[in-house]
C-alpha cells in the first residue's frame, strides 16, 4: 500500500532530525539548510499522504460507480429488452388497427355508396335485394331475410342464403312458402314478442343473438325445424327495425351467421358491424320510405287522371268510354312499333318505365280539355239543340199556323158568302203545307243530309212566313239575354213575326281574342262571335248540326288540353305529356289543328294518338248519335284518311300488319261489329 511506503519514510525522516539534533552537524548554515529540506521533504509526504488518501477514496468510488453503470447497465438491457417486447406489441396492435380501420373506412365508403345507390333506385324489387345484399355484405352475414309490414304482419319479401343456395323473392321469380310473421294475436290482440323479428318490430329495437340454440329469450322452434330438415345450424342473429323520419316501423331486417372473415367460421355479430348494419338499415328504410311514398304519389296522380278522363266521358253520353278505351288502343300500338327491328320504326323504342308512364299519362289525359266545353255542344245532335231542342218551339209555331187555318176557315163559315168546299180545300192545303214544311225543317234539323242550295231557298221561303205573337217576348228572361235584347225596340202587342228568324239577341258575342297571346304557336280561325243561336242560321248548316263557332269551340278542346298540360308543373321524365295528348287532331300534311304541324314535327307516340283517337270513335258503340261502325267499315274509313294524309302511313300499315286492331277488337267490340278483313286491300293503298 502506499501508506505503509509512506510510514517508512517517516521514519526516516524522524531519523534524520535525530541525527540533525545530536550536533553531528556543527556548521549552522549547513544545518539551517539540512533542517529546512527536511521540513519541506516532511511536508511533501504529507502532502502525497492526502493524495493518496484522496486517490484510494475515488478508486473506491469508481469501484462503486462501476458497479452502479453494470447495474445499470443490465437494467437499462432488461428495459430494453421489455420495450423491445412491447414495440412489438405495440406495432402487432398497431397492424391490426390499422387494419381494422381500413377495414372500416372500406365498410364506411360502401355503406356511403350503397346509400346513395338506394336513393336513386326505382324498382323496389331491385331495392329490396339492393338493402338485404349490402347489410349480407356489410357484416359478411351467410344468410339474411327482409319482412315488410303489412298492418300487423311481417310479410316475407326477400330471403338469400349463401351455404344452402337460397334465393326467393324479390327478382327472382322464386315465391316465398312461408306464412307471414304476426305481429299481434290474432285472438286476442297481445303483443308477439317471442319471435325475434316481430319483437324488434314492436319494440323499434336491434335484437343481436349469439346463438339461437343457448337462447330462451325467443322461440326459435321453427328456425330450428328448418335446420332439422335442411342439415343447416342457425347460430348467430342480427335483426334490426327498418324505421324511416315518422318512427313507424315499416320492415325487419334480419342477418344470419356472420362469418370470420378469415377462417369462415360462423361467429356472434361484433357490436361494430351492428352499427354499420342499423345505418344502413336507416338509409334503407328512408329509401324505401320514399319510393313508397313516390309511387304512392303516382297511383293518387294516376287515379287522379283516371278520375279526370272517366268525368269527361261521364260528362256527356255521347263521349262514355272514350278517354279510357284511347290510352288502351294506343299502347298496343306503340308496342307494335316499339317490337319492329327493321323498317321505318326500327330505332324507336320506350325503354323506361318512366317513358311508358309518361306516353300512358298522355293518352289518358287527351281530351282533358273538354271539361271546358259546354256539354250541349258537345252533345248536339240536332241543328236547333242548345240546352234543349229548340224544333219543339218552332213546331209550337206551327200549331198555332195549324189553328190559325182552322180559325180562318170557322170565321170565313160564319161570314157566309163563301164557297164551302172551297174554304174546306184551302184548310186542307194550310194543313198540309204546315205539315209538309215542318217536316221539312224537322228533317233539316236532324243534319243528316247535305243541305242544297234548293233547300236552303225551302228554308228562307218558309222561315218569311209569319205568325202573330200576343205575349210580351222578354218576360221571364235571365239579366244577360235581357241585356243582349236591350238595343232592340220593344213591339207593340199583338204583332207578327217570321216562323224562323235570327234575332240579335240569338248572338252571343266574343269578349276577346282567345290567341291575343299565343305562346303555343296556335293556328286557327276564330269566329267573330261566341255563340249563334239563330234558326235559320243553324237550319241552314251544310253538313252536321254544328255551326262555325259551336265547331271552334268544340275544337277548342285541345287548345285548352294544350294551355292546361302547361301550366302544370310536370317533372322532366312526363315534359312530353302535353306533346302526346295536343297532337291527336294534326295531319301529315298541316292542315290539322290547333297548330298545324306536319308529320316530321310530330313525334312517333303523337302520331300514334292520332290513330287510336278515330279508330275508337269510328267504332266506339256508347254513341247515341251514331250507329258503330264494323272493323271493315272503320279500316275502309281510316285507309281513305291515310291516302288523304289525315293519318301517319307507316303507322297505319302497322296497326294493321301487327294485328293490334283486332286485339283491340276482341276487347272491346260487340260480336257483331267483328267481321272478316282483308288487311292487304287497305295497306300500302294509294
Amino acid at each position: 500500500m502506499a501508506s505503509d511506503l509512506f510510514d517508512s519514510e517517516q521514519v526516516t525522516l524522524d531519523e534524520a532530525e535525530g541525527y540533525l539534533d545530536s550536533g553531528v552537524i556543527a556548521d549552522e548554515e549547513t544545518r539551517e539548510q539540512f533542517s529546512k529540506l527536511l521540513a519541506g521533504y516532511r511536508k511533501m509526504i504529507k502532502q502525497s499522504r492526502r493524495l493518496v488518501r484522496f486517490s484510494d477514496r475515488t478508486e473506491e468510488k469508481i469501484k462503486k460507480a462501476h458497479g452502479q453503470i453494470e447495474t445499470q447497465q443490465a437494467e437499462l438491457q432488461k428495459a430494453h429488452e421489455t420495450l423491445s417486447d412491447q414495440a412489438e406489441v405495440l406495432e402487432l396492435n398497431v397492424r391490426e388497427r390499422t387494419q381494422d380501420l381500413a377495414v372500416a373506412q372500406k365498410k364506411l365508403e360502401s355503406l356511403v355508396d350503397r346509400g346513395i345507390a338506394l336513393s336513386v333506385e326505382r324498382d323496389e324489387d331491385k331495392l329490396l335485394e339492393m338493402i338485404l345484399l349490402a347489410a349480407k355484405d356489410l357484416s359478411n352475414a351467410d344468410g339474411g331475410t327482409l319482412y315488410l309490414r303489412e298492418d300487423e304482419n311481417l310479410c316475407f319479401e326477400i330471403m338469400r342464403n349463401d351455404s344452402l343456395d337460397i334465393a326467393m323473392g324479390g327478382t327472382t321469380g322464386n315465391d316465398i312458402p312461408f306464412p307471414p310473421v304476426t305481429m299481434r294475436d290474432g285472438k286476442t290482440g297481445e303483443p308477439n314478442h317471442r319471435n325475434v323479428a316481430s319483437h324488434a318490430a314492436l319494440a323499434m329495437e336491434t335484437v343481436v343473438i349469439d346463438d339461437a340454440y343457448e337462447s330462451d329469450e325467443f322461440d326459435f322452434s321453427g328456425t330450428k325445424a328448418f335446420d332439422k330438415q335442411t342439415g343447416y345450424r342457425s347460430q348467430s342473429f342480427l335483426t334490426v327495425p327498418l324505421m324511416p323520419r315518422g318512427g313507424e316501423v315499416i320492415g325487419v331486417l334480419q342477418l344470419l351467421n356472420a362469418k370470420d372473415m378469415k377462417t369462415g367460421k360462423v361467429i356472434p355479430f361484433h357490436a361494430e358491424v351492428g352499427g354499420f348494419v342499423e345505418a344502413l338499415a336507416s338509409q334503407a328504410a328512408v329509401a324505401l320510405d320514399n319510393q313508397r311514398l313516390i309511387e304512392s304519389q303516382k297511383q293518387l296522380l294516376d287515379s287522379f287522371i283516371e278520375l279526370i278522363a272517366g268525368a269527361i266521358d261521364s260528362k256527356s253520353p255521347y263521349t262514355g268510354g272514350h278517354c279510357a278505351r284511347v290510352p288502351e288502343l294506343a299502347v298496343m300500338l306503340t308496342k307494335a312499333a316499339c317490337e319492329k327491328t327493321e323498317g321505318p320504326f326500327a330505332d324507336f323504342e320506350l325503354t323506361s318505365d318512366d317513358e311508358w308512364r309518361e306516353f300512358r299519362i298522355g293518352a289518358w289525359l287527351h281530351d282533358c280539355g273538354k271539361v271546358t266545353t259546354p256539354e250541349y255542344v258537345v252533345d248536339k245532335a240536332t241543328k236547333l239543340e242548345t240546352i234543349y231542342n229548340r224544333v219543339h218551339e218552332i213546331r209550337m209555331r206551327f200549331e198555332v199556323l195549324w189553328r190559325d187555318a182552322e180559325i180562318t176557315y170557322w170565321k170565313k163559315r160564319a161570314e157566309g158568302g163563301h164557297d164551302e168546299d172551297e174554304l174546306m180545300r184551302d184548310l186542307a192545303e194550310a194543313r198540309e203545307k204546315a205539315r209538309d214544311d215542318f217536316a221539312f225543317i224537322a228533317e233539316s234539323n236532324v243534319g243528316g243530309e247535305f243541305m242544297s242550295d234548293a233547300r236552303l231557298e225551302r228554308i228562307q221561303e218558309i222561315a218569311a212566313q209569319t205568325w202573330e205573337r200576343n205575349f210580351d217576348d222578354r218576360l221571364g228572361l235571365s239579366h244577360e239575354a235581357l241585356l243582349r235584347a236591350e238595343d232592340q225596340p220593344v213591339q207593340d202587342l199583338p204583332c207578327q213575326e217570321n216562323l224562323l228568324a235570327d234575332k240579335p239577341e240569338h248572338i252571343i258575342p266574343r269578349a276577346a281574342d282567345p290567341f291575343a297571346e299565343n305562346p303555343f304557336g296556335f293556328r286557327m280561325d276564330v269566329p267573330k262571335n261566341l255563340y249563334d243561336y239563330g234558326e235559320v242560321y243553324n237550319l241552314s248548316i251544310a253538313r252536321g248540326t254544328l255551326t262555325e263557332e259551336e265547331r271552334f269551340k268544340i275544337n277548342d278542346h285541345i287548345v285548352q288540353t294544350i294551355i292546361m298540360l302547361n301550366q302544370l308543373p310536370l317533372p322532366k321524365y312526363l315534359e312530353k305529356v302535353p306533346e302526346y295528348a295536343g297532337t291527336h287532331h294534326e295531319t301529315m300534311i298541316g292542315n290539322g289543328y290547333p297548330r298545324k304541324l306536319t308529320r316530321d314535327e310530330m313525334s312517333v307516340p303523337a302520331r300514334i294518338m292520332a290513330i287510336a283517337d278515330i279508330f275508337e270513335a269510328l267504332t266506339a258503340s256508347d254513341r247515341p248519335y251514331k250507329k258503330a261502325k264494323t272493323l271493315s267499315e272503320a279500316l275502309k274509313i281510316m285507309s281513305f284518311m291515310r291516302n288523304d294524309q289525315h293519318i301517319d302511313p307507316d303507322l297505319f300499315d302497322l296497326f294493321l300488319s301487327s294485328g293490334a286492331y283486332q286485339d283491340y277488337a276482341d276487347r272491346f267490340l260487340a260480336p257483331e261489329q267483328i267481321d272478316q278483313v282483308d288487311i292487304e286491300q287497305h295497306m300500302n293503298a294509294q
